[in-house]
């Protein structure tokens, strides 16, 4: 009895969750990830103290419950996030900020205790590193006969009896080619499908204490007049780890860090007090400069247009190519609860 070979292209959430799926399923799975690391647009850094800081996918809910499943069976632990304490509203840059407290019968959010980094750690585990190979970029995927033939960028070729591609779709279309050619409507279809924190400034802030707690404030902002649009408390789980992590005005991707983050001190200096010039480590992401999760539209994309829509659903060339990742998701489209959806679908389709 043959063994199915199915080749994944990208490492990320999805093609990690696709593997481990296919694998208990006795399907040989190998990965190409283009990165010098894999977990796509899910990246923890460890501060200089204890602090891991998202620059990527953090946040979920109980409205998720295949991340539930998937972080139960993996034995990774999640913390609430938290929000006690006197959160902030922002509306004009000359009038103070509005002060209110997020009710404690609000639905909360979890984060990962660890980093979401865990999750892909724990994944990449169970596929094994040998079955993951990272900066491979795959820049062709061709139909020959009854199989599959992927090209990276030094001309190694690979051959597998399917391909899952978990790249973005706008991505997807601008930077592999495929012979036969995907059929017109999808590569149109692909090149209106928002990519997912495509447009996101990830932003944190290292501190020695969390002087924001000290003082009842909960870390919790929203920002209609300043560079900071929403940001929230970003301890570790033990409370052993400080930061401030949250989101940048979208506009401000065409400033420099440097930049950034003197507009970045000032807001927080200007809500918290002196206590916040005192920072160990200013971190960032400008995600729509990483090539390799953003490429830039042909036409005006509307956040989340075109997620999850039908024509995803479907296999193509002669039912050897599958098209996965967060975006495709009949559910929660463009979150972590998406690309397991996303995975899921796909691992269900083999058997």
């Amino acid at each position: 009895m043959n063994i199915p070979k199915v080749i994944v292209i990208g490492a990320g959430l999805n093609g990690l969750t696709c593997g481990y799926l296919l694998q208990k399923k006795g399907i040989h799975v190998t990965l190409l990830e283009a990165n010098t690391r894999i977990g796509g647009r899910i990246e923890t850094r460890n501060g200089t103290t204890n602090a891991t800081i998202e620059m990527g996918a953090t946040w979920f809910s109980k409205l998720h419950p295949h991340l539930f499943q998937l972080l139960d069976e993996l034995e990774l632990s999640y913390f609430k996030q938290h929000t006690q304490g006197i959160s902030l509203f922002e509306t004009m840059s000359f009038v103070p900020p509005q002060k209110f407290e997020i009710s404690e019968f609000e639905e909360p959010s979890f984060r990962i205790k660890g980093g979401t980094q865990k999750l892909i750690e724990k994944l990449a585990e169970r596929i094994g590193n040998d079955n993951i190979k990272t900066q491979t970029k795959v820049i062709a995927v061709n139909e020959v006969g009854n199989q599959m033939e992927v090209l990276d960028q030094n001309e190694t070729v690979y051959i597998a009896d399917c391909v899952i591609t978990t790249l973005p779709p706008n991505l997807m279309v601008n930077t592999l080619s495929f012979n036969p050619p995907l059929p017109e409507k999808l590569v149109s279809l692909a090149k209106k499908t928002h990519t997912w924190m495509g447009e996101s400034i990830k932003f944190a802030v290292e501190y020695a204490t969390p002087f924001w707690k000290e003082n009842n404030y909960s870390g919790t902002l929203f920002s209609q007049a300043s560079i900071i649009t929403e940001m929230y408390d970003h301890s570790t789980f033990d409370n052993t780890g400080y930061a401030l992590k949250g989101f940048l005005n979208g506009s401000t991707s065409i400033l420099s860090l440097e930049e950034r983050k003197t507009k970045v001190i000032t807001q927080l200096e200007k809500l918290f007090g002196s206590d916040a010039k005192n920072y160990i480590t200013y971190n960032e992401k400008v995600w729509r400069d990483e090539p390799l999760t953003f490429s830039n539209y042909d036409h005006l994309v509307m956040a989340h247009e075109n997620n999850g829509h039908q024509l995803y659903q479907n296999s193509f060339l002669n039912n050897k190519l599958y098209i996965s990742g967060s975006e495709t998701a009949l559910q929660h489209p463009g979150y972590m609860e998406g690309a397991i959806v996303a995975a899921k679908n796909i691992a269900s389709q083999f058997s």
